[in-house]
């Protein structure tokens, strides 16, 4: 029977970026099940608590995506990489940071790729946003986003580095890109986790509802729903968004 370094040499070598937030975390326990060696990419900043604690197969390799010189470090000797780190936030005062994180990351691991001899593909987690709105139809990894309106920035930031993905891929570069939708679950309630953290919040009394505060601090001004949908159909046409 052989002994674990020899089928630890055997098994494929694994970089995961992002590999504290909620996505990357969960990827990490998967591949360590699967039997895989994990080295996770994160900052020294980073939590480490979700992360399991005494791994043999797991290494920590200290850097940010940002910083292409640290990425390449990181990479050594790894077979793949799954790149899910991101700026995952509805809003933030500097929004440049979207596009460093999200864009910059990316066009560094494109970098790092050529710079390393051994890695096989990449695993580039894209988002459901990047796909931009439909419709009324079903859409695929095979819609385009029509880049004239964006909800957030960080919605442009993932449109702009999916297209960055998909030339790289045209180029050559073995990259697949993933378009998740929306991610809750147990675990770390990070921003990736909107949904279980709105249910906590939601849960231990932190938000609650108030009409009358809603019409106060808000300016909420109750419609029939027919109104409201008349009003939001026609501002969607005149963005071009929906067809009717």
């Amino acid at each position: 029977m052989p002994n674990s370094a020899t089928v630890y040499q055997a098994m494929v070598k694994v970089l995961v970026t992002g590999a504290t937030g909620y996505l990357g975390g969960r990827l990490c326990h998967r591949l360590l099940e699967e039997g895989h060696l994990v080295r996770a990419f994160l900052r020294r900043s980073s939590d480490l608590s979700y992360l399991p604690s005494s791994h043999l197969a797991l290494e920590l390799a200290y850097g940010d995506v940002t910083d292409l010189p640290s990425l390449i470090d990181a990479l050594h000797g790894c077979d793949v990489l799954f790149h899910t780190a991101a700026l995952v936030e509805p809003w933030i005062l500097d929004t440049s940071r979207f596009f460093a994180v999200n864009v910059g990351g990316l066009r560094n691991v494109l970098q790092a790729f050529q710079a390393t001899k051994t890695l096989q593909k990449i695993i580039y987690t894209s988002s459901f946003f990047a796909l931009g709105p439909t419709d009324g139809y079903v859409a695929d990894e095979k819609q385009m986003h029509q880049g004239k309106m964006f909800c957030t920035e960080y919605e442009k930031s993932k449109v702009v580095a999916d297209g960055i993905a998909l030339q790289a891929a045209a180029d050559g570069t073995p990259i697949v890109l993933l378009y998740p939708g929306v991610i809750y679950g147990s675990g770390k309630l990070t921003s990736g986790n909107f949904i279980a953290k709105l249910a906590v919040r939601v849960l231990r009394h932190q938000w609650a509802y108030s009409c009358d505060k809603a019409k106060a601090e808000l300016g909420y001004s109750p419609r029939r729903l027919h109104e409201g949908l008349s009003e939001i159909l026609l501002w969607l046409k005149e963005l071009e968004m929906i067809r009717y």
